[in-house]
């Protein structure tokens, strides 16, 4: 679990609260030096700004010449949101919010995001023509089929860790949710809760508009929009990731669209493509800078699109 492991210090420059035009809020975390680029960070499920995996990879897109911003989704990060709805793995209006506010400042940016993060930026990129000043897109150990993914979530014996993590942190979030929105939400039938399908049954879905976790699934998940992807967007998935199956890996996709680009190592696990040789960064961040290098140079417009 990348989440276990050491990582390097995001080197936060300043934090920002980015009022949401329907009355809630999501904190920034600035990371800036001067460059003209900047890269986009989404977390993971029930991750921050402060997960190992995005402070590495402030810290290695810092030291290639980006400026970097990323930011905590409503609750997330330690401080309870203000509305009852918080996020969701398909939640793109709130990154639609940050991106625009973001642009004020650069005329060149590109999204990586990490697991639930990956799902939403490649989204957020395929539903509809993104803001202009968006060159690429980057997702990383990404379940851009939500429903498969909640199913190994629940089933394979090997991800309980997972699972108990996860489904620890979101109850106790909900249960604090319900006693300050009395009468909206069941105690009881909250502690009764042991999998992903029943907190996005009676949780996820109804506080966000989905009929039921089916619907929720298929309504959020990145892999219907992959082939409308108009930028440059690479997805890493690696083949033993135990959170991912099978429609997780859209190959079909990779073929058929130009700009999509889809890697698949053998290993890396779950957000978990370390290098320990020497003092070498993970390989995701020695991959991504790259990708983005060729796509987002740092001088001139955005880099062209070819197949690999």
């Amino acid at each position: 679990m990348a989440a276990l492991l050491p990582g390097q210090a995001g080197g936060w420059t300043s934090w920002e609260r980015l009022e949401l035009r329907d009355g809630d809020f999501v904190d920034l975390a600035w990371r800036q030096g001067g460059a003209r680029r900047l890269a986009i960070l989404l977390h993971g499920l029930e991750g921050s700004v402060e997960s190992v995996y995005m402070r590495g990879m402030a810290a290695s897109l810092g030291g290639a010449g980006w400026d970097v911003l990323a930011w905590n989704y409503r609750g997330c990060g330690g401080v309870p949101n203000r509305l009852l709805p918080s996020y969701h793995s398909g939640e793109t209006g709130d990154l639609r919010q940050v991106v625009e506010h973001a642009a004020r400042g650069y005329e060149r940016m590109a999204l990586v995001g990490f697991s639930l993060g990956g799902n939403m930026a490649l989204k957020y990129a395929g539903e509809e023509v993104p803001h202009p000043a968006v060159g690429a897109v980057v997702a990383i150990s990404a379940p851009v089929d939500l429903a498969s993914s909640a199913r190994a979530l629940d089933e394979r014996r090997g991800n309980r860790v997972y699972l108990q993590r996860f489904l620890g942190s979101l109850l106790a979030k909900t249960l604090a949710k319900a006693r300050r929105f009395p009468g909206q939400l069941d105690e009881a039938r909250l502690g009764k809760i042991r999998c992903i399908r029943t907190f996005d049954e009676e949780v996820t879905a109804p506080l966000h508009g989905f009929a039921g976790a089916e619907d929720y699934w298929a309504r959020a998940s990145a892999r219907p929009h992959l082939a409308s992807l108009g930028l440059p967007s690479l997805l890493l998935n690696a083949l033993n990731d135990p959170l991912l199956d099978a429609p997780s890996f859209p190959e079909e996709a990779a073929r058929e669209n130009p700009n999509f680009f889809l890697e698949m190592p053998a290993c890396g696990g779950h957000v978990g493509f370390h290098d320990f040789r020497g003092n070498l960064p993970p390989w995701q961040e020695r991959r991504v800078v790259a990708f983005l290098e060729e796509q987002v140079p740092s001088r001139g417009g955005f880099g062209s699109v070819k197949k690999r």
